[in-house]
């Protein structure tokens, strides 16, 4: 009777621990996309905050008009934010800042994906599928798929 109830005790003790782990990791994850995506990358054009949390080789990737898929490294992407950044387009304020809401988060072990609600000013635009790894140095982002919201007609 005492092993089954060490067990027990055991298996509860063992369990908080997860779920206050996978909410510590979850917490991380949001922070990444938070930093590196919205305000580095599409806030306030940050090269330094994009690398923080952005992989070398993520990839956006998207279907063009003829159902073929396309591919944007991040250098491009980074390149493209290099840009608008010298033609004052950062940062980004009022109705053209971006924010998100995080839907879902799923981690297996060190994989996990991020389901978020993607919004210039108050508008939804896009729901953001983003891909992460966990490194030895955190977690980063490594590709994103998304559903871009049809205007209202």
């Amino acid at each position: 009777m005492k092993k089954i109830l060490f067990l027990l005790v055991a298996l509860v003790l063992s369990s908080g621990v997860f779920a206050h782990d996978l909410k510590k990791e979850k917490e991380a994850i949001k922070q990444v996309i938070q930093t590196a995506y919205v305000d580095g990358l599409q806030n306030e054009g940050d090269l330094e905050k994009i690398d923080s949390g952005i992989h070398p080789d993520f990839r956006l990737i998207g279907i063009g008009k003829d159902n073929s898929m396309w591919s944007l490294p991040i250098d491009q992407w980074k390149e493209k934010t290099k840009k608008k950044k010298a033609d004052g387009k950062f940062p980004r304020t009022g109705d053209k800042k971006v924010s998100v809401k995080f839907e879902n988060i799923d981690i297996t072990g060190n994989a996990a994906v991020a389901k978020i609600q993607f919004f210039v000013g108050t508008k939804l635009t896009y729901v953001d599928y983003i891909s992460l790894y966990k490194f030895p140095n955190g977690w980063k982002m490594v590709n994103k798929i998304y559903y871009k919201i049809p205007e209202k007609k």
